[in-house]
């Protein structure tokens, strides 16, 4: 890393150019803030579907980065860590990908203490990422 990103400098007397590559985090999502599913959770495990599979080849960007990433089960927040996105963008595209078939979400059926302990489990493994 440069120490500088879309966000802006780091250092004092650095100038700043923005990265073209980059879409700010509105514009991959619509301007939405809030998933479809309201209530998907962070640590939700989602996992690509077969027609998700044999859409792939036609699917742009980061859409097709989330599908492919989701061949293995990975938490919402994974995928958020692991494509470089800002967990509310993530939940929002990945509640996209679940309303039109391209995902599918697994939600176990917990009582509160075991969500306690998921919930952490997910926060130490995206730190070991990081």
């Amino acid at each position: 890393m440069t120490g500088e990103d879309a966000s802006g400098p780091t250092g004092a007397g650095q100038s700043w150019q923005p990265d073209p590559t980059r879409l700010p985090p509105y514009l991959l999502t619509g301007g939405r803030a809030r998933p479809i599913d309201d209530n998907l959770e962070i640590e939700a495990q989602v996992m690509t579907t077969v027609a998700g599979r044999g859409e792939l080849p036609r699917l742009h960007f980061e859409i097709r980065d989330i599908v492919a990433l989701c061949a293995e089960p990975h938490a919402v927040a994974e995928v958020a860590v692991r494509l470089g996105m800002h967990l509310g963008v993530a939940r929002v595209l990945v509640g996209d990908l679940v309303a039109t078939g391209h995902l599918t979400v697994r939600r176990p059926e917990l009582d509160p203490t075991m969500r306690a302990q998921i919930i952490e489990r997910v926060i130490r493994g995206l730190d070991n990422l990081a």
